[in-house]
């Protein structure tokens, strides 16, 4: 039975998974990233953004943001950050803990998106020493509700930030989903855009594990690897995370992926419109749908086994859907909220 609660519950996908067995069938590599399938997968991402930049592999999203920031930051900084953004309500404290205190300033934003005007509130709210120094601005790409920041969008929060001598990060635990959304370059939205480190997301994409942070501001790169080593993120068998990059980056694999888990959240969407007792609450540009529905037909859905999760920061039901998410999964779990709906 395949799932909405999330799109880590797939599986890893077919290219990925030959490009690992591959790996381990290469023979001995040397440990720690000296290996050539990690130095291979860096050249490779290199090509794919078209410009030189330093590429390191952690084993999850949560470390991927939490030191890429910490490198941006002193502990006396803030980053600002939309109010439902991951790092600030799904990381256990992560930024704050690994930058050793550095403040999360969190903004509201409609479709869960920073605007420039928000980002200049909260850097001229104040400037006196007692206040933590904004520092860095951080997006999320695409959006904890479904939505994407567009290549103006991000120029315009990108030009702000450089106004105010704050660093760009960007959380891109689905940026492949944006990437195929938006249809544009992966450059356009990111360092050409003004974007310093992206945290590019494999494992929801059809990875087993693993998350490549970016950093097109080579200069932020300094010390990073002494940063992964201490905080546990140092692979001693690097090939294992970096080769299935591979099998993902060739012939374009990771935007098939995403094409197909956003085609599979505009089929739902489309499906629940028109439902008597559902609201779709978001126009979905990526994989996830958010949903209001009765509470007696979630209830309703959980008790036949059907898994997903009810946000409390947006509100409703999410829906996410994977590089794998059958066609009739969708159909017959929309037809069974129709069913319900229309029995209670």
């Amino acid at each position: 039975m395949q799932h909405f609660a999330s799109d880590n519950y797939a599986g890893i996908c077919p290219e990925a998974l030959a490009a690992l067995i591959e790996a381990n069938n290469s023979g001995h590599e040397p440990a720690y990233g000296d290996d050539s399938w990690t130095q291979g997968v860096c050249d490779r991402i290199r090509d794919l953004f078209q410009t030189d930049c330093e590429v390191f592999f952690v084993f999850n999203g949560t470390a991927a943001n939490s030191l890429a920031l910490a490198s941006l930051c002193q502990s006396y900084h803030s980053v600002i950050c939309h109010e439902l953004a991951h790092i600030e309500t799904d990381e256990c404290g992560g930024p704050e803990f690994f930058s050793g205190g550095s403040k999360l300033l969190t903004a509201p934003g409609v479709d869960g998106k920073l605007t420039p005007d928000a980002i200049e509130a909260i850097v001229t709210r104040r400037a006196d020493i007692h206040y933590p120094k904004p520092k860095v601005v951080t997006l999320t790409q695409s959006t904890e509700v479904g939505t994407v920041y567009s290549v103006e969008e991000i120029r315009a929060i990108a030009a702000i930030a450089k106004r105010r001598h704050l660093k760009v990060h960007m959380d891109g635990a689905r940026f492949a989903n944006a990437v195929a959304s938006l249809n544009v370059h992966p450059s356009e939205i990111t360092w050409r855009a003004g974007v310093d480190v992206l945290c590019f997301g494999g494992t929801k994409n059809g990875l087993p594990v693993g998350e490549a942070v970016i950093f097109f501001d080579k200069a932020l790169a300094v010390d990073f690897a002494y940063r992964l080593k201490q905080a546990g993120q140092l692979a001693s068998k690097m090939r294992f995370i970096s080769a299935p990059w591979l099998g993902l980056l060739n012939n374009d694999v990771w935007l098939r992926n995403a094409r197909h888990a956003n085609a599979m959240a505009q089929l739902m969407a489309e499906r629940l419109e028109g439902i008597e007792g559902v609201k779709v609450m978001f126009k979905p540009q990526g994989n996830a749908v958010f949903a209001e529905l009765p509470p007696q037909v979630a209830q309703a859905l959980r008790n036949q086994g059907w898994k997903f999760y009810q946000f409390i920061g947006s509100g409703g039901c999410r829906f996410m859907c994977a590089w794998d998410t059958l066609p009739e999964t969708v159909e017959q779990f929309t037809a069974e909220i129709r069913a319900l709906c229309a029995a209670h």
